[in-house]
């Protein structure tokens, strides 16, 4: 009797842990169907946004696999998935076409078998009505769906969504179209989901700096990086002229995480406050936007080398053009001489690429279209049109302000053509933040506002 009751209570104890985990550790694994993304046609952003909108609601995702649309392909993975994490996410393969497989492999795995489901027949009975089309035999047969799982219903197409439940591990097969996968995630998959995660929290909180090179920045902050408390994990993102830095904390207690976290940010930024220009999903061109609409300022741009590219980045902003007059781009000598007055002399004497020619650029075009400042760029992208003094990659960019002040600097990218003017971008557009926050000494984020 006492052995029975001492078994009840080890069950007890295992059942408790096994829930706690649960509750605290659930694990993704994401499934890309399709060979479009293996052959590079197509970009694999559905698992992306996935795996973002996953760590939001504290949950891991272990791993993220692209597969074909190959029956065999599909089975073994989700063996594999089923095996390592509790949470399998599939994309892909459920349209009324012949290589849409996914779910009959679904069926097979789970040892279901199909049936017609009314409610999805009437779903895509309307979606098509509502565009003048009828149903045919294909997308009746989209309405087929095994009798073990819970239907997710798909307002914006015709391939319902699947959710399978095995103990504590649940599959969820969605369509590979992006706005009709984020519907189901978004409406039904991630509510569900974090009903059953409850309290867990996963914190990633990302850097964004300019101006300094990765190993140059790990050198600056090695003794607070190595201060870290063993519950922050740093990661280093480089890419085209900024490394971003993401802090990432996870637990049960969301504000003791983030005060948490900002503690560290703030000992961070007080070290390199010149480099640090923004946070998380912040882009140069959003933050030097609020800055000059907050100032009552504007900004025009003088373009050789980058051909209009920083115009293109500003104008992408929603709202620009409360402070965005217009653009001029002087690729050939002419255009600088006869638009922007940039002495000829001036360019015979020290070359287009150069210091005095940037700084006539900037002032040329603020006052041409009477903004308070003005950006000039030029430079060689290449690969061709370098000489000895000026090899492929020399730009130099300035920046003109009102009253006739002009900042300028020289810039040596490198040799590729893409990547420098990705890179002219960022430097103009970090030279005018700093000047619009007062060289860049001011910190731009206030503690209140991590």
């Amino acid at each position: 009797m006492l052995l029975a009751h001492y078994c009840l209570f080890l069950r007890k104890i295992f059942l408790t842990f096994r829930t706690f985990r649960q509750y605290y550790k659930m694990k993704a694994f994401i499934i890309s169907i399709g060979e479009e993304m293996l052959i590079g046609q197509t970009v694999n952003t559905n698992a992306a946004w996935m795996a973002s909108r996953l760590n939001e609601a504290g949950i891991e995702v272990e791993e993220i696999r692209v597969i074909t649309d190959d029956r065999e392909a599909i089975y073994n993975t989700l063996l594999d998935s089923i095996k390592r994490c509790d949470l399998i996410l599939i994309t892909g393969g459920l349209g009324p076409t012949r290589d849409d497989v996914t779910r009959d492999v679904l069926c097979k795995f789970f040892k279901s078998s199909l049936e017609l489901n009314q409610q999805v027949l009437n779903d895509i009975s309307k979606y098509l009505k509502d565009r003048g089309r009828r149903v045919s035999d294909l997308n009746r047969d989209q309405a087929m769906v095994p009798v073990n799982a819970e239907v997710i219903r798909n307002p914006l197409g015709t391939a319902p969504g699947l959710w399978f439940r095995e103990g504590e591990k649940h599959c969820v097969a969605m369509p590979g179209v992006p706005y009709e996968m984020k519907e189901m995630m978004s409406k039904h998959v991630i509510p569900s989901l974090v009903r059953k995660v409850r309290s867990r929290h996963i914190l990633h909180k990302t850097v964004l700096t300019q101006g300094i090179g990765e190993s140059d920045l790990a050198k600056r902050i090695e003794n607070w990086e190595k201060n870290l408390p063993d519950d922050v994990q740093l990661a280093y993102l480089p890419s085209t002229g900024i490394v971003k830095m993401r802090l990432t904390t996870q637990g049960g207690d969301l504000q003791k995480l983030e005060a948490h976290l900002n503690s560290q940010l703030m000992a961070l930024q007080g070290l390199i406050p010149q480099y640090i220009w923004g946070y998380d999903d912040d882009t140069l061109e959003k933050i030097v936007g609020r800055m000059l609409v907050q100032q009552g300022s504007t900004i025009s741009t003088a373009e050789s080398c980058t051909g209009g590219y920083i115009a293109h980045r500003i104008t992408g902003v929603p709202g620009s053009s409360a402070y965005f007059t217009g653009s001029i781009i002087a690729y050939d000598n002419r255009v600088k001489e006869e638009w922007l007055r940039v002495p000829r002399k001036l360019l015979k004497d020290r070359g287009a690429v150069s210091r005095e020619v940037a700084e006539a650029m900037a002032l040329g075009v603020s006052e041409l279209l009477k903004t308070m400042y003005g950006i000039g760029v030029t430079g060689i992208a290449g690969p061709g049109g370098e000489t000895k003094e000026k090899p492929v990659g020399t730009t130099w960019i300035a920046v003109a302000m009102q009253g006739g002040k002009v900042v300028s600097r020289k810039f040596q990218f490198g040799d590729n053509r893409e990547r420098n003017i990705i890179r002219a971008g960022n430097a103009a557009l970090a030279m005018l933040r700093e000047q619009l926050a007062g060289c860049g000494q001011q910190p731009i984020i206030k503690k209140e506002q991590l």
